[in-house]
């Protein structure tokens, strides 16, 4: 066994190998603190025939063992992945996969399984690191090794200390947290959200978390040398330069014309017969035997990918020398922007949000507590109450697929726009609803996860709920050749697949509330990103300004087919009377009136109703259960016991006082008896009530005031 250290924030990054999966092509144990992932890198030694894309997988799966638990459930061990291990999933894959050759085809498997699970909260960034490591020393063509850290900012830190990887004591605290993960030479990737943070303070967590990337980037090198098998030779790409050049002179003025066709579906059908009519032409036996010595080699994908390359020539040199996009805008132009409000009747709140050729239609329900989602993960148990879910149907691109769950592309997606709009959802003391929005992306060309934010806030502000302030988000893109950079606004689709870099931005009017990059070359300077930042701010607020003047601040008024929720606090000693013993009490109430009650340990009460009529008649209930004597005050009592000296009186549920004998009359009493039996309902005045809580009552005052 091999392994190598390095220490970060007190603790051992530990990275091993030669103990565990040592069938695989490549396999490390990392550890820090008491949590530890095993990481594996498989990559098949044959190739596909008429493979054009490199099929590599990446998972990322938790073991309940590694907290020590159970999976619940009836079956007792792990079923389908959650939210987080497929967001874990794409996190591990996006710095990795750009990183593998042009040209390698072979099927690739990466698996990242969770042994032992602490309180660093550095799981997701082992597994970037394990993964990296595993293929490193693996024989798998890789230009890696990654390293990655989350890098955080305390709430409320007069210093403004950044800190790399925050723990979960101090997760829950942070105005800025997020996950960078780079090569020696550049950050590749960036995941995260902050409270409305500066873009001065992102670049600046950015740099400090580099700085510690390049450490654990050297470890791994460190681990390759000493165990690290050899690369596999890599089959260059097949092409011949009298091929390609024939190929580009027979589509050249239709191509640089049909990619000027402002429209996403005309211009993609332009392009696809023009693709069409090159095949037709050129996939001929006499080709396959004068351009590559051989009459029998099917030449489609050869002509695909010439034609791929010199589209994406053409749209970048556009851009790059003309300043001319293909839909006809500068780089820094926004397409034209609509909103609409209040569209379904039924709804609690409803939006659309249109951007050039992207619809977000994105819908608000609320909830009471009892819709909470109830989250099992090794952290513990914990609810959530904001919940945010992104639908793309196969419609919105004009595709024929059929419908299945919500795949790796969607749940990241609602995920980025959720951590976006998390900032400005109210308390739950100032709105106590569960809320749940529904994105469903009825057109797309470019960034609907951004239209969702933008829908989302709409939705919110239409349903009533008081969001801090209006978020919207704005995808960016880059072009870069040597010198020549051109920064782009609001991206098309073709943008972001032909582009050097794609990075999202959602915020307010304040800061940052959510951020993600994905940069597929090395060398973007921190020059760079500062002026795509701040052509970002400048979209975003024009965006801001557009979805204000639809809507400016959010309904005063829910909508009459959302529940009502009334909130009422009662003190703690008191919550046992309400709920009474094994719930029979709140039980019953419930069944008084049809509401939803809903009671925590601080003795905040929330009572969901359809109507108003009955949440006060729960309220009143309530009310008289927990209702406290008031030295002066008069009450109509009952009597319950009568003794000697006097009767007992109960004034409210479960209060009594003591009628002392003295204070029954006016006249002499010589016997309680005579004046009172048990059920009267008697008239009564608090004049006492001792330190212990007891209340000693008098009918005679109470009289006297009265008459």
């Amino acid at each position: 066994m091999t392994n190598v250290e390095l220490d970060i924030k007190g603790k051992s990054l530990v990275i091993e190998t030669g103990q565990m999966a040592r069938q695989s092509g490549g396999a490390v144990v990392v550890k820090y603190g008491d949590t530890v992932v095993l990481a594996t890198a498989v990559a098949d030694k044959r190739v596909k025939e008429g493979l054009d894309f490199f099929p590599l997988t990446i998972d990322y799966q938790e073991k309940t063992y590694a907290a020590g638990k159970i999976p619940g459930g009836f079956f007792k061990r792990e079923g389908r992945p959650s939210e987080k291990e497929v967001l874990t999933s794409r996190l591990i894959d996006r710095p990795i996969r750009p990183l593998f050759p042009k040209g390698f085809y072979s099927e690739t498997q990466g698996i990242v399984s969770v042994l032992s699970y602490g309180n660093e909260n550095v799981a997701d960034m082992l597994g970037i690191i394990g993964m990296s490591a595993a293929i490193h020393i693996s024989d798998a063509p890789f230009d890696g090794p990654v390293g990655a850290v989350r890098v955080g900012r305390l709430k409320n830190d007069d210093g403004g200390n950044l800190i790399i990887n925050p723990d979960l004591s101090e997760i829950d605290n942070l105005e800025l947290n997020l996950v960078v993960a780079g090569t020696e030479d550049a950050v590749i990737m960036v995941e995260g959200g902050g409270s409305e943070v500066s873009e001065t303070l992102l670049l600046e967590a950015i740099d400090y978390a580099h700085k510690e990337i390049k450490r654990i980037v050297a470890l791994q090198n460190e681990l390759r040398n000493l165990v690290g098998k050899e690369k596999r030779r890599l089959i260059p790409v097949s092409e011949n330069p009298e091929f390609k050049k024939e190929i580009r002179a027979f589509v050249a003025d239709r191509l640089k014309e049909a990619i000027r066709i402002p429209g996403k579906q005309r211009r993609q059908e332009a392009l696809d017969i023009i693709l069409e009519d090159a095949i037709k032409h050129f996939n001929t036996l006499e080709n396959g035997e004068k351009f590559f010595g051989d009459s029998t080699k099917d030449l489609t994908r050869d002509i695909a990918n010439i034609f791929d390359d010199y589209e994406k020539e053409i749209v970048r040199n556009m851009i790059l020398q003309e300043g001319v996009r293909a839909d006809g805008r500068r780089s820094d132009e926004i397409r034209h922007i609509s909103c609409h409000m209040g569209l379904l009747p039924r709804a609690h709140g409803s939006a659309l949000f249109i951007r050039g050729e992207t619809q977000s239609l994105v819908v608000t329900t609320l909830g009471t507590a009892e819709d909470e989602q109830k989250i099992d993960s090794l952290e513990g148990e914990t609810y959530k109450s904001f919940m945010l879910h992104y639908n793309f149907p196969p419609f919105s691109v004009g595709e024929v697929k059929p419908l299945r769950s919500p795949g790796r592309r969607e749940i990241g997606h609602g995920a980025l726009a959720e951590r976006a709009l998390k900032y400005a959802i109210p308390k739950k003391e100032v709105f106590p609803y569960t809320i749940r929005l529904v994105s469903d992306i009825l057109e797309s060309n470019g960034s609907s996860s951004m239209a969702t934010v933008c829908g989302a806030t709409l939705s919110l502000m239409d349903a009533g709920v008081p969001i801090s302030a209006p978020v919207a988000g704005i995808a960016m893109g880059l072009i870069k050749e040597e010198e020549k950079v051109v920064v782009l606004t609001d991206i098309l689709g073709l943008e972001d697949h032909l582009g050097d870099m794609d990075f999202k931005v959602a915020g307010t009017e304040n800061g940052i509330t959510a951020f993600q990059m994905d940069v597929k070359i090395s060398g973007v300077s921190r020059e760079i990103l500062q002026n795509a930042l701040e052509q970002a701010r400048l979209g975003r607020l024009h965006i801001l300004g557009k979805m204000k003047e639809a809507m400016s601040s959010p309904r005063q008024e829910l909508s009459p087919h959302a529940p009502r929720i009334y909130t009422m606090q009662i003190k703690q000693d008191k919550i046992r009377d309400v709920i009474g013993t094994g719930g029979k009490v709140i039980r019953g109430i419930i069944e008084q009136t049809g509401v939803k009650i809903d009671i925590n340990d601080a003795g905040t009460i929330n009572i969901a109703s359809p109507d108003e009529e009955s949440a006060k008649k729960a309220i009143d209930i309530i009310s008289g259960i927990v209702a406290e004597a008031e030295l002066g005050k008069i009450y109509m009592g009952k009597v319950v016991r009568i003794a000697d000296f006097g009767a007992f009186v109960e004034i409210l549920p479960g209060v009594d006082g003591l009628l002392h004998i003295s204070q029954i009359s006016e006249k002499r009493v010589a016997k309680v008896t005579d004046e009172l039996n048990v059920g009267d309902e008697v008239m009564v005045k608090v004049i006492e009530i001792d330190n212990q809580g007891r209340v000693r009552l008098s009918r005679k005052e109470a009289m006297r005031e009265k008459s």
